[in-house]
């Protein structure tokens, strides 16, 4: 006889996958994967997708996975900052409120712990004043090296509210950019078929960013962009296939180009708005001092 759950309200629009790791065991997402393959987890007595997003009600049956045993994950050891190093995290803040924070990530750390790093800003949001009574939840990214807005929810409503209006491309963002050479200003638009591996496996993605020129000359150019879709590296991959790769981008680059002595890839998430229940928010975050600092050494009147 399978395991049955019913769908609550704290699970509702979150993805089958997500469910199974925090409430049954956490897998990997390819065993996962493998064991509904395998019609060992039904949602409404069908066999679904891992990607399925739950709707509120929905019946889940777990079929015998008692030989499955759970990852290493809770052993991970997680980031502790220093108490001098919290509070410096005041000044990045945007807004703070019940429901959500908005802070101004300053580039060189990650969003969260990963394979390759330790020192993350969720970790050190956990121990600030702002997540004292809830606890941070990440419902979208940016690159370690990209500074600027990012949004992080206090509560599981807010956070499936911010993941859906991600999806539905309701929550706008806009970026600033420095890239090497002129910039065509006839192109507003950049198109791309992305290419990824995931589990050796070859996945195309489309990719659609809006853009326009501030201010160029033959060697750099200043732009906004407008990311309408919201691939890996987007930005970066979509500025290097035009020919205008971002300063100090250590990934995407041409190799025959002149390359920049700087620091810091000189990409910010300026700005960002969306919509809840007919209130308009809108946060700019302003980019730091060595974007500043290249920008008037490149534009000499700026």
């Amino acid at each position: 006889m399978p395991k049955s759950f019913i769908v609550d309200d704290e699970y509702n629009d979150s993805r089958l996958d997500k469910w199974f790791k925090n409430k049954i065991l956490s897998l990997p997402h390819s065993l996962i994967e493998k064991i509904i393959r395998q019609n060992k987890i039904k949602v409404n007595k069908k066999k679904t997708k891992s990607s399925y997003r739950l709707q509120l009600g929905d019946l889940i049956e777990i079929y015998d996975i008692s030989k499955l045993k759970p990852t290493d994950n809770e052993k991970k050891i997680k980031y502790l900052p220093k108490r001098k190093e919290i509070s410096k995290y005041d000044d990045y803040i945007i807004e703070d409120n019940e429901n959500f924070l908005v802070i101004n990530k300053p580039t060189g750390i990650p969003v969260q712990s990963g394979t390759k790093s330790f020192k993350n800003m969720i970790d050190i949001l956990k121990e600030t004043k702002y997540f004292q009574n809830s606890k941070p939840y990440i419902v979208h990214r940016i690159d370690k090296e990209t500074s600027g807005i990012l949004l992080i929810a206090k509560n599981r409503k807010y956070a499936q509210l911010f993941t859906s209006l991600f999806r539905i491309r309701k929550i706008h963002k806009t970026y600033l950019a420095i890239v090497h050479g002129k910039v065509d200003a006839s192109i507003k638009t950049m198109r791309d078929d992305l290419v990824y591996y995931e589990n050796n496996r070859k996945i195309t993605q489309k990719a659609i960013s809006n853009f326009k020129v501030i201010k160029s000359n033959q060697a750099y150019s200043f732009i906004e962009l407008n990311p309408i879709t919201g691939r890996k590296h987007q930005l970066r991959k979509q500025l290097l296939n035009i020919g205008n790769p971002i300063i100090g981008d250590e990934k995407y680059f041409l190799k025959e180009s002149k390359r920049v002595k700087i620091k810091n890839l000189m990409l910010h998430a300026y700005k960002i708005k969306f919509m809840i229940n007919n209130v308009k928010y809108n946060f700019k975050a302003k980019y730091d001092k060595s974007f500043e600092d290249f920008l008037k050494k490149i534009f000499k009147n700026y």
